[in-house]
């Protein structure tokens, strides 16, 4: 059951403290992963709904990522999976926090044709958040490599600061930043995975994935957590917006449901 709590090895768990990210196999069964290839499916060709797709086919944002973020509130089965306990309590053992919230999922579909590579970059400058620590679970559907746009982590760089968010569609040189100098792309680990595997990285981890020059789209699902009791930092949010927030609220209620 997708509420299943599974315990991570110790050496997996000093190995995120230590470096910002870390692989684990084998997070879903086979019979798992061919239901939510079915319910991703599904979701990313439904038109409507409370997700959200950033772009459109043709759009230069969509030639690096075709994304559809919330979909759990779409779709029953996509609910299932993000709102189930296992990433959140793998998470929780991971970072080592009390409680563990929803900030949202999203659908990550890197597609065919004219793909682009994600540029290097940290997911945390991009979140209404005033604590760090949040953190994405990145989950492959399908074999990734770099033929089709696997993840590449520098080791350590979580521990860099105060970096401004970078854009993806106009790429620019995150390492060329002041404050940057410690990131050294060199050390880059490349992480190849089965479908069903997933990793988990720190929202301050820099990371990259390569363009896709398969024939096919690379599947992923990302869902990112929080702990509980992070606050909204009051920039502006595709997740925040139009919901009351002021800066230095709890984020908690209904779209962040506590889930570990």
């Amino acid at each position: 059951m997708i509420d299943d709590v599974r315990a991570v090895p110790r050496e997996k768990i000093e190995f995120y403290r230590e470096n910002g990210f870390v692989q684990i196999d084998d997070v879903l069964s086979p019979a798992e992963l061919e239901e939510l290839r079915e319910y991703l499916s599904e979701t990313m060709g439904a038109e409507g709904g409370r997700s959200t797709a950033t772009d459109r086919e043709g759009g230069a944002y969509y030639k690096v990522l075709n994304q559809r973020v919330n979909t759990w509130r779409d779709h029953g089965g996509m609910a299932r999976f993000v709102l189930g306990g296992r990433f959140a309590h793998i998470g929780k053992q991971l970072t080592g926090f009390d409680g563990i919230r929803l900030f949202h999922d999203h659908a990550l579909y890197k597609m065919p044709g004219d793909s682009k590579p994600t540029p290097w970059h940290q997911d945390w400058p991009y979140w209404p958040m005033r604590e760090t620590g949040a953190f994405s679970m990145w989950l492959a559907l399908d074999d990734v490599d770099e033929s089709n746009g696997c993840m590449m982590f520098v080791p350590k760089s979580q521990r860099i600061k105060n970096l401004k968010s970078v854009s993806l569609v106009t790429p620019e040189d995150i390492f060329g930043q002041a404050g940057a100098e410690a990131a050294d792309r060199n050390t880059a680990v490349v992480v190849r995975m089965k479908a069903g595997s997933c990793t988990f990285h720190d929202g301050l981890t820099f990371h990259y994935a390569h363009a896709n020059t398969t024939d096919r789209p690379r599947r992923a699902l990302a869902i990112i957590f929080m702990a509980d009791g992070t606050t909204y930092s009051g920039a502006s949010h595709l997740c925040t917006d139009g919901l009351g927030f002021a800066a230095g609220d709890v984020l908690k209620g209904g779209l962040f449901p506590k889930l570990a």
